[in-house]
């Protein structure tokens, strides 16, 4: 089990809980900005030895977050999972303890109300399904799935057209569930309840949504992929390779920046390495994260 990696918030009356699947990944800074060098990155000291190590190489985590609030609980994304093929080898037959730490934490996968997605990536729908007896079916079985209506209708278009990216994910992590009707197609402000609402975040893919989190005169943010690594905040003028409209990534997190910075609002990265949250605050004309450890 990876309980070590097991992280607790308190927003207000609402727990979250970090589940770590594949931690501190390691990749060069390029590939999230092309043409980034390591003594680019290490120019921002802040970032190690969370975020980079001491040679300037990106460090970043693919996790997913439970919730409990009013008595509900809920998955924010579901990682990558097991048994699967991928486009990249790192992803390929993963075996982890996804499903053993969700149930340490106290979120068996029975007991889960509704799983939101963020968007509809591969590295964060993967547990909404498991293999069974060569068969794929949901693993959230009693929970309501999440699903952004014009985000779902945009990788139907992808898989319908042979588009610019790999769908095989659908097969097995989206249509399973989609099938056995447990699925709802909710608006990019739809709110799941009185702490828990969503906001438009597009760029990353057009129908991406922030997760917002309001309890107890207090708020947080759980970022899906709106931004990938805290360097964003150090490089706020750089688009980032991974959004389908680069544009339109860059606007989403500029907004956000200047909405959240140097308040309160505590900003949960969904790729973030530990401690994974903290405050943006303004450094110059860029921002850094300022965390709790």
């Amino acid at each position: 089990m990876a309980i070590e990696h097991v992280r607790k918030w308190r927003i207000g009356d609402v727990e979250v809980v970090r589940i770590v699947e594949l931690n501190n990944h390691e990749d060069p800074f390029s590939m999230l900005m092309p043409g980034y060098t390591p003594e680019q990155a290490k120019a921002h000291a802040w970032l190690a030895p969370n975020f980079a190590t001491p040679e300037g190489v990106m460090k970043i985590s693919f996790q997913a977050f439970a919730l409990r609030s009013q008595g509900k609980s809920m998955m924010i994304d579901t990682c990558i999972g097991a048994d699967r093929e991928r486009e990249y080898g790192v992803f390929c037959n993963m075996q982890t303890s996804f499903l053993e730490d969700l149930e340490w934490a106290g979120y068996p996968a029975d007991d889960m109300d509704y799983v939101l997605c963020t968007h509809l990536h591969f590295d964060h729908v993967g547990w909404n399904t498991k293999l069974v007896d060569g068969k794929w079916v949901p693993t959230f079985k009693n929970a309501r799935y999440l699903f952004g209506e014009g985000e779902y209708g945009h990788w139907r278009e992808l898989q319908r057209t042979g588009g610019y990216h790999d769908v095989s994910h659908l097969l097995d992590s989206i249509d399973p569930v989609v099938e056995a009707g447990l699925v709802d197609f909710v608006s990019p402000t739809h709110r799941i309840n009185d702490e828990i609402s969503l906001f438009p975040s597009p760029g990353h893919t057009p129908g991406h949504v922030s997760v917002r989190i309001q309890s107890g005169g207090q708020e947080a943010v759980i970022t899906g992929d709106m931004m990938h690594h805290p360097i964003q905040l150090a490089e706020p003028t750089r688009e980032g390779a991974f959004d389908m409209d680069k544009a339109a990534g860059l606007k989403t997190r500029k907004d956000f920046y200047e909405r959240v910075a140097d308040t309160d609002v505590t900003v949960i990265g969904s790729h973030f390495c530990d401690p994974t949250a903290g405050r943006i605050v303004r450094d110059g004309a860029a921002f850094r994260l300022r965390t709790e450890d």
